[in-house]
């Protein structure tokens, strides 16, 4: 699968559980570390949590495990790198306090089409 097909696929799968407001940045010319980020929130760290576990749980059903997982005792900044994708779940108060898109507002954002993903199920 390539990079963006999977970075698509974790937008798809944190919808699942009501992510909010994600946004795909492809990094891939500005950092070594990966090629996209996939950057959403909760609303509170419970949900957080368990859209990280959901993320898991269906990457591991496609194939995919985590190269490393940060964060998800609390809850509050999850972040979750599937090599050429890594994703950053906040609870949404840390999100804005951390403000990862201004920090990547060079990078190219990548449309996420919520309705055309959800039919892709």
């Amino acid at each position: 699968m390539n990079p963006l097909n999977k970075a698509l696929l974790c937008a798809n799968i944190i919808l699942e559980r009501k992510a909010t407001d994600p946004v795909l940045f492809e990094v891939e010319k500005l950092t070594s570390i990966t090629d996209y980020f996939l950057i959403a929130g909760g609303r509170s760290s419970r949900q957080v949590q368990a859209i990280a576990r959901h993320l898991q749980m269906r990457m591991k059903e496609e194939g995919f495990t985590p190269f490393g997982i940060e964060g998800e005792r609390d809850g509050h900044w999850i972040l979750l790198d599937y090599g050429d994708v890594v994703v950053h779940l906040f609870y949404q108060p840390v999100r804005e306090f951390y403000d990862l898109e201004g920090l990547w507002v060079e990078a190219p954002r990548v449309g996420i089409d919520k309705e055309a993903i959800k039919g892709e199920n």
